[in-house]
């Protein structure tokens, strides 16, 4: 029976694709697997705080040593390290905001990354686990396009999930959804709804493939 950690980073309560994508995503890996387990934060409606002091500090300070403050921060990171190291597969949706990722996901990352628990060069717990992330962008930043070489979202996502964490990260993206709300961008909105079906298609037929495997 497999566990899957899914986490969205979307500000939006409504409207979100990045949410609507991973819905997607995860409809489909309980329809092929429904005895797995599923744990889920929305860190648009619960976000966690940003990492400070007591938490940088906390897990490099004996337990009977640590202040009230660094105690109650060290719950947290190693309620949401705990989650990812229990976790079989994960499913993150990941808008670009300003050219990078939201700060909760930020946020999310700098609780949960303890090193030495979920970070270990040496024996890095998550390598090889499925990682299947949902990118949304507003605009386009494909090779050819005018704002080539902006996104700031998946080379840092590929540097933390797949090169530090060891995870098997797949990237589904869909492009252009600010086009029906953009005026000057009218003339796109064929391409979003396209590149909108398509990451639609994708995340139902990834998510059925990878639940398969668990399920079998």
């Amino acid at each position: 029976m497999a566990h899957l950690l899914h986490v969205d980073s979307s500000a939006l309560t409504a409207g979100s694709v990045s949410k609507e994508v991973s819905a997607t995503f995860r409809k489909a890996w309980q329809e092929v697997h429904p005895e797995g387990t599923v744990t889920y934060r929305d860190l648009g409606l619960e976000p966690v705080p940003v990492l400070l002091e007591a938490g940088i500090t906390a897990p490099f300070t004996p337990e009977e040593s640590r202040t009230p403050e660094q105690a109650e921060a060290f719950a947290l990171r190693s309620e949401l390290a705990g989650e990812l190291l229990e976790a079989d597969a994960y499913l993150f949706s990941v808008p670009m905001y300003n050219w990078a990722v939201p700060a909760s996901f930020k946020a999310w990352l700098d609780q949960a990354l303890i090193a030495g628990r979920v970070l270990d060069f040496q024996n890095p717990p998550l390598a090889g686990r499925p990682a299947t992330v949902v990118l949304s962008y507003g605009g386009g930043y494909d090779e050819g396009t005018p704002r080539e070489g902006w996104d700031a979202v998946q080379p840092y996502l590929e540097i933390v999930l797949g090169k530090a964490l060891g995870l098997d990260v797949t990237f589904i993206k869909a492009q252009l959804t600010l086009a029906e709300r953009n005026p000057a961008m009218a003339e796109l909105i064929p391409a979003s709804k396209e590149q909108r079906e398509a990451a639609h298609a994708t995340a139902d037929s990834h998510a059925r493939t990878l639940a398969a495997a668990f399920a079998g």
